[in-house]
């Protein structure tokens, strides 16, 4: 049965997309959203088409800043129906490597990766190529790093005797005696098959042994060389056993150098992703014969909010869609939603049962791990690179713009927070973040001069409007979004100030602790963002900023207020008297179990002596109310 294609016009008319909605398959399929201009926006796959596809149309549905953003762009839906899930799959992932869809999980640059060909040729040749042509040429890569292919290329030349040369031969080549035998035959690089000095079957057989090296199937390859070199041998074909033995060093000699991992000699294949903010890179080890191989890794961009299953089966679908070699079992570094069909899709292309497995404990887990961490490395050298750009703006900025839908770049944000305990020492901290990081230099520390108790509203009101008078006074600019810790109650008093001092439009926000939600101007009830979102994270790094700097100046004034007060109590220490004890005893404490003589030395024997009596008093006093404790409790 050939694909259905079927095309929706979206329209505002909320009855008219429910008719519509009504009549879509119910089978499996692939879903388009585009908008006016036709351009693709999003690619997803279902099994059943209908349920997946209202799910964007519900009311009562969680609104994600990202699906709600696509869907205000896209104007048109098409469906496609396909016969099984895994034709879904295929089609979805061959969808998406060709339009490159905005909201999608795509790999970057995929096409740019170079392959090794053996050609579909009577006496094939092998080469690096970054086209892949369904000739029936076989393909192997791709090789994410040039040096790789390179040296791979460079082995098999190293150990075969294959043609270099860009010429057609055939048998009617060979007997018309079109082409000569070149240097390469003389320095023993070539057999010579443009003049028929070795058979087609001799040397596709040693092309197979090609392949072998390509898969990684050294030790399988080695051991039936060495069948074949002992089989000469004894049929007194000295020379050619001495190729064969030759061949045999080389290989080995080569295997030794691939690193050998603790694992049963079956093919396998190590699948693991590390992403932070939209970008990601998905790493790929691949072990052949119980040994590693190679490590491929491809970049990823468009994973912001997505989840971690939906980004690795996307790795999965793109790099797998083109692969010719397919290993035994595919270890992967989480679940994804359609493992079944992807088994039976890799299964199928491969023409053997293949398994995903997701370990957890021993070897198989450790090189998950270590999988994870080539991929963490490499996307710190991508975020590396990306700094060096001179309009670098990190995505959690971007993504907090799109998450609040702000009409600009949150590039500088403001945000508050008061601390106090019942009310004592009352004070609020600014911080300020540039392009996601802290700039201390410009905190700022209030303290609280107009209010009386533990009222965290009025203090708001206070510090709010003691900050932005200053700036209009001083002619500074607005920050691109002001911050408050808390819920809708410190949101309003800010804005009743913001209001007070005439500043109109200017976005801010509250950020309650409990549920992390996030509070707008007239609005109700919090926005939605997705616990994923690296903009929401970006939110909670201010937040956590501005109370531990609020705590910390906090903390210093109650320290500084109860040391001070304890020696102020001592008739005769005044403020020069008591700093210059501190400094000599480090803390109240250490002036109290210092001895009389000790004191003395600082303040004098009159000032030491009254020192002396004042922590005396207090331990008999403390002693009473033990002893009147005790006697309470017979």
């Amino acid at each position: 049965m050939e694909s259905q294609h079927l095309t929706i016009r979206i329209t505002s008319e909320a009855a008219t997309v429910e008719e519509k909605l009504v009549n879509l398959p119910t089978g499996p399929g692939v879903y388009q959203h585009k908008d006016a201009d036709g351009k693709v926006l999003y690619v997803g796959k279902a099994k059943n088409l209908r349920n997946r596809v209202r799910q964007y149309f519900q009311k009562s549905r969680n609104v994600e800043a990202r699906i709600d953003k696509m869907l205000s762009k896209a104007t048109d839906l098409e469906i496609i129906v396909t016969d099984s899930e895994v034709e879904a799959l295929i089609l979805e992932a061959n969808l998406i490597k060709k339009f490159k869809p905005r909201y999608n999980v795509n790999l970057k640059d995929d096409k740019s990766y170079p392959y090794i060909v053996i050609t579909n040729e009577p006496f094939p040749r092998v080469f690096i190529t970054r086209q892949i042509r369904r000739d029936g040429s076989r393909y192997f890569g791709p090789y994410t790093d040039v040096k790789n292919v390179r040296a791979a290329l460079k082995t098999v030349r190293d150990i075969f005797m294959i043609r270099s040369c860009n010429y057609f031969i055939d048998d009617d080549a060979i007997k018309k005696r079109k082409i000569k035998v070149c240097l390469d035959y003389h320095i023993k690089k070539c057999e010579g098959p443009c003049e028929g000095l070795v058979t087609q079957a001799r040397y596709n057989a040693m092309i197979d042994q090609v392949a072998q090296l390509l898969q990684g199937k050294t030790e399988t390859l080695i051991q039936l060389l060495q069948e074949e070199m002992e089989r000469v041998a004894a049929e007194m074909k000295f020379e050619e056993a001495a190729t064969l033995r030759d061949r045999i060093k080389g290989l080995q000699a080569y295997s030794e150098k691939q690193k050998a991992v603790d694992l049963d000699p079956i093919d396998r294949d190590i699948v693991a992703f590390a992403s932070e903010g939209d970008d990601a890179c998905g790493v790929v080890f691949k072990i052949r014969d119980g040994k590693l191989i190679g490590r491929q890794h491809y970049y990823m961009n468009n994973v912001d909010e997505k989840p971690a299953a939906e980004v690795l089966e996307a790795l999965l679908q793109q790099y797998y869609l083109d692969a010719e070699d397919i290993p035994k079992e595919i270890f992967l570094s989480g679940s994804i939603e359609d493992t079944e069909a992807v088994q039976r899709w890799l299964s199928q292309k491969r023409g053997d049962a293949v398994t995903l497995l997701f370990p957890t404990e021993g070897e198989e887990a450790k090189l998950v791990r270590l999988s994870q961490s080539n991929a963490k490395f490499l996307l710190d050298e991508l975020k590396i690179q990306k700094m060096k750009r001179a309009d670098y703006v990190p995505h959690a900025v971007t993504a907090l713009q799109r998450d609040l839908r702000l009409p600009k770049l949150p590039r500088r944000i403001e945000c508050f927070d008061n601390s106090n305990i019942q009310g004592t020492d009352p004070v609020a901290s600014m911080v300020v973040f540039v392009d996601g990081k802290p700039k201390k230099s410009e905190y700022r520390k209030f303290k609280i001069r107009s209010v009386v108790g533990p009222d965290d509203f009025a203090s708001m009101r206070e510090v709010v409007e003691r900050r932005y008078a200053r700036v209009l006074n001083e002619g500074s600019e607005m920050p691109d979004l002001i911050m408050v810790d808390g819920g809708k109650g410190q949101l309003s008093s800010a804005m009743e100030v913001l209001n007070k001092l005439g500043i109109q439009s200017q976005p801010i926000i509250g950020l309650a602790k409990r549920l992390e939600e996030v509070f707008l101007p007239e609005k109700s009830e919090p926005e939605l963002i997705p616990k994923s979102s690296s903009g929401l994270r970006l939110l909670q790094q201010v937040r956590d900023e501005a109370h531990r700097f609020a705590i910390t100046y906090h903390r210093s004034l109650r320290a500084k207020r109860t040391l001070q007060t304890e020696l102020d109590l001592i008739e005769g220490i005044g403020k020069k008297r008591a700093k210059e004890l501190l400094e000599a005893f480090g803390s109240v404490q250490g002036v109290k179990f210092a001895t009389q003589g000790q004191i003395a030395e600082v303040v004098g024997e009159k000032v030491a002596s009254k020192i002396a009596e004042y922590f005396a008093g207090i331990a008999s006093e403390s002693e009473v109310q033990v002893l009147s404790s005790k006697a309470q409790d017979l």
